[in-house]
């Protein structure tokens, strides 16, 4: 990484991003009570293909090796306390969960939950379209920034960095609402907006042994999330999941 920050800094709009997000990562470290030992890893955590593109350096390499570590660390550090949680949970109900979880959108919510899209080096391009917004972008660089502590501090930390940030969130047996979406949108919008959302049953199907139903959560008015199950509180949950990523993206 070190030809890719000399490279970086001959590159205006990179020379800028670059800086600014070494001043973020500061307020980062300080939030979160991070250790560093080498801040390169941290800058390539954070740097989407698009901001290497931009560069022209094939030398310099964005976030997606790290993401492939994170992703495999993530899992297995999810697994080990899954395991050790739900000691008479089966085994597929085990990766039903893991699966909740580890997904795309429970991603983005651990990653926004601290801000750290804010973080992200895009190209001007990416910038542009809103690539600071979108779920892939996010939950790719979570789990590149989760490869980079591993590799800079190591399996402990990344343990201690879980359990402070993702596993108080997992709160039931119940694969379909491991994260308490409906809690964590209510303190999102009460924080925000200083109100309440509301939870409209849109339809409900089946045969009683075997019911669907559909909720949509409405926030002033518009609906911002729709979600179905085999409950309405597992309804409610996935509903709840879809708006408080709506409104997060409106941030």
């Amino acid at each position: 990484m070190n030809n890719a920050i000399s490279k970086i800094k001959n590159d205006s709009h990179s020379k800028v991003r670059v800086k600014e997000f070494l001043e973020l990562f500061s307020e980062f470290r300080e939030k979160i009570d991070l250790e560093v030992d080498n801040i390169d890893l941290y800058i390539q955590a954070f740097m989407h293909s698009s901001f290497v593109y931009n560069l022209g350096a094939d030398r310099i390499e964005s976030n997606e090796r790290l993401e492939f570590l994170g992703d495999a660390v993530l899992e297995l550090m999810v697994s080990d306390f899954l395991f050790n949680k739900f000691k008479t949970l089966p085994e597929g109900d085990l990766t039903k969960l893991r699966a909740n979880i580890v997904c795309e959108p429970s991603l983005v919510i651990f990653a926004t939950d601290l801000k750290m899209e804010e973080m992200l080096l895009l190209g001007p391009g990416e910038e542009k379209t809103g690539g600071a917004l979108r779920p892939s972008i996010i939950s790719d660089m979570y789990e590149a920034f989760l490869g980079a502590l591993y590799l800079d501090q190591g399996r402990d930390k990344v343990h201690k960095f879980l359990s402070k940030y993702v596993f108080p969130k997992i709160t039931s047996k119940n694969y379909s609402a491991v994260v308490d979406y409906k809690t964590a949108l209510q303190e999102f919008v009460h924080k925000h907006f200083k109100d309440n959302v509301k939870y409209i049953l849109v339809k409900e199907e089946g045969p009683s042994h075997n019911k669907r139903f559909t909720q949509a959560v409405e926030h002033n008015g518009k609906i911002i999330g729709e979600g179905t199950g085999s409950s309405k509180k597992e309804a409610e949950q996935i509903a709840a999941k879809e708006g408080l990523l709506y409104l997060k993206s409106k941030e």
